[in-house]
């Protein structure tokens, strides 16, 4: 199978950007900011891509709605540097996406303390992901507002206040000149917004990805939802181990095995919504929190949908919490309607998710964990099929103990 790298940056933007939770398009407006104030410096188009994809990713070291409001509340928080070396390590393990790497790492330095041996375009680059990322923080309570035009300019003000000090006075200058244009403003409003980055896009990243390619970006993806909370560390790569020894066990053939991986590395993207307080609830969800958890599943599924050609892959990752009686959700999916692949990651999620610590219970004994999944059976939940091809040594896999993906 075949998916275009576009597509999956996109996905990956949508992702980081739900930690946000109620603003999801930072990344987005960073994005169209920092390709305005590229065009205004007439950089070329190669160049402008490549800032435009810096942009849409440079938060992708963000997975905690914590850090999230420390990063858009304080214009300079002490604490900004831990994600952008994240963001850097997770964009250097992916060949196709490692060139953003360094201007991830830098994106948050003031531009006096720069590094003197850095390469001047990495730092000018960073930096300019620093300054629009900024004005972002400074005016995106007012987007959509009446008054929104008249309240650019004490923004404006402050940046220009920084340069030579946070910023690179040639940046400045071209943002100040930039942000003159209404038009440079009105393109952050969500209506606009995605004309421009789909015209932006159809300029770079068409390159296609093979299922190799494809695996080392949901690893990416997994790493960045698995960092949501302590409770979900590497939840998602156990449920991918155990998939795929289970969809192996099951005697699928090699390909799909390796797309029933992928689906269940990508399967909790949706989770980067959750707030961290509901996820890490040392008891029961009230309504409201756990109207908020069932929403996750099916935001994995429209991160997804994104991606050209993953629309099956989309389907069983989004449908986990689903139920053979057809009492689970989103989409209540019954019987027949799920395949053989969802109803093996449905098993690996909840076996997973059993034998790790969670905040409301203690990692629970396979004895345990086994009674607790006939019983699911029982009830009419889960496939007894499915069921039948776990062991000791499948809930090994679970815990790590054995075996890794691919």
């Amino acid at each position: 199978m075949k998916v275009l790298l576009a597509d999956m940056v996109f996905a990956l933007s949508d992702a980081v950007d739900l930690v946000g939770v109620d603003d999801d398009l930072h990344g987005k407006r960073v994005a169209v900011m920092a390709v305005e104030c590229a065009a205004e410096m007439g950089y070329p188009a190669e160049h402008r891509a490549r800032l435009l994809h810096a942009g849409m990713l440079h938060d992708c070291g963000v997975s905690s709605t914590r850090v999230h409001e420390h990063l858009v509340g304080e214009f300079d928080w002490s604490g900004s540097q831990a994600h952008c070396l994240r963001g850097e390590a997770l964009l250097a393990t992916v060949p196709q996406l490692a060139e953003l790497a360094p201007i991830v790492r830098w994106h948050h330095t003031h531009w006096a303390a720069m590094p003197a041996g850095l390469d001047p375009a990495v730092a000018r680059d960073a930096n300019l992901i620093f300054l629009v990322d900024r004005v972002d923080a400074l005016t995106a309570p007012f987007y959509g507002e009446p008054d929104y035009l008249l309240r650019k300019e004490a923004g404006r003000a402050r940046i220009a206040a920084d340069a030579g000090g946070r910023f690179c006075p040639e940046l400045v200058d071209a943002f100040m000149a930039a942000s003159r244009r209404e038009s440079f403003w009105l393109y952050l409003e969500r209506r606009y917004l995605w004309r421009y980055l789909h015209r932006a896009a159809e300029s770079g990243l068409q390159a296609e990805l093979d299922l190799p390619a494809l695996r080392s970006l949901a690893l990416m993806f997994a790493q960045i939802v698995d960092a949501k909370s302590p409770f979900t560390r590497e939840h998602s790569l156990g449920v991918a181990r155990l998939a795929l020894h289970l969809a192996r066990r099951a005697g699928l053939d090699d390909d799909t095995c390796a797309r029933i991986e992928v689906a269940a590395l990508l399967h909790d993207l949706g989770k980067l919504r959750v707030p961290d307080d509901v996820l890490e609830k040392p008891a029961p969800l009230d309504d409201a929190q756990r109207a908020s958890m069932m929403r996750h599943s099916f935001e994995t599924y429209q991160i997804l949908l994104w991606i050209r050609g993953l629309d099956e892959i989309a389907l069983w990752a989004a449908s986990h919490h689903e139920k053979l009686d057809g009492s689970g959700y989103p989409f209540h999916l019954s019987g027949s309607q799920l395949p053989l692949p969802a109803r093996i990651i449905a098993v690996a999620d909840i076996c997973q998710a059993l034998v790790q610590t969670r905040p409301y219970r203690a990692s629970m004994p396979d004895a345990a964990v086994m009674a607790e999944l006939q019983r699911l059976q029982a009830r009419g939940l889960l496939d007894g099929s499915v069921l039948a091809m776990l062991d000791a040594e499948s809930l090994d896999v679970a815990r790590g103990d054995a075996l890794s993906p691919g």
